[in-house]
């Protein structure tokens, strides 16, 4: 896949770590891709049933690299254009369209295009020492990475204003306080305690979870008599599959659920 990115399913639960370390995870277009090539091979996976990123070492991601920009950087708009549509967006377009739970684990720095990064994943939870900050007005650019499509939608668009025209850092209890984050643990908790959130989810009926997603996701973008129309479908598939009387079984007998996704 891409030597920049660690993949590894254990009960599961796919782990993949952006490891470049001594560079705090700043993305290159190997890793981003590499980071889509892995949605592709989860969403394949049967024994697959939640996902989580996470960062190597000290940061969770520093965004895109600064020693890649500047007056010796190919600035012409269709090059640039190009690459924000096919490099910079290629993972947010692509966890928009994946259905299984998608956790980010937020240990240190999360910082312009590692922020959005984060942004793009279904819940956040973050370590003590997490920080946030969308730091494109410093460097005199616009949030490409989903920013400002994210941040609104979570935090209010006053505060996401805000957060992208200053360019403040906050820390993890900011963040919490805000609604950015879900929760927050210890540095040297974070991943077991995102891991076990992820397993809770991971042992509930896999259709059932992958529809509640994406009816959230569609109720979000339509008016109510089309999302519930949506739902209704949902709900007649979810019934038809065997998980959900398999579902109401395990409850009466008190039992974990033996479910096969369907």
């Amino acid at each position: 896949m891409t030597d920049f990115l660690i993949f590894e399913v254990e009960d599961g639960i796919a782990t993949l770590t952006m490891n470049r370390p001594e560079k705090l995870n700043a993305f290159t277009g190997e890793m981003l891709h590499g980071l889509v090539a892995a949605l592709d091979e989860c969403d394949a996976r049967d024994d697959v049933r939640a996902v989580i990123l996470t960062g190597a070492g000290r940061g969770f991601c520093s965004g895109g690299d600064i020693g890649g920009m500047g007056e010796e950087h190919d600035s012409r708009p269709h090059i640039t254009k190009s690459r924000i549509w096919g490099e910079i967006q290629a993972f947010p377009k692509r966890a928009a369209r994946f259905e299984k739970p998608l956790l980010a684990a937020v240990n240190g720095a999360a910082i312009g295009g590692g922020m959005d990064l984060a942004l793009a994943c279904d819940i956040r939870i973050a370590g003590e020492s997490a920080k946030f900050a969308e730091t494109y007005a410093k460097i005199g650019l616009l949030p490409g990475g989903g920013g400002a499509y994210f941040l609104p939608r979570l935090v209010g668009k006053a505060r996401a204003l805000e957060l992208l025209w200053t360019a403040d850092f906050i820390d993890a209890a900011a963040a919490l306080e805000i609604g950015l984050v879900n929760h927050v643990y210890a540095d040297d908790q974070l991943l077991e305690e995102t891991t076990k959130l992820a397993k809770r989810i991971a042992a509930m009926p896999p259709l059932s979870i992958r529809l509640i997603k994406r009816t959230v996701n569609q109720s979000l973008e339509t008016d109510m008599a089309t999302a519930f129309d949506l739902v209704s479908s949902h709900i007649a598939i979810a019934r038809a599959g065997e998980d959900h009387p398999e579902a109401i079984k395990a409850f009466k007998e008190k039992r974990p659920g033996n479910y096969k996704g369907y």
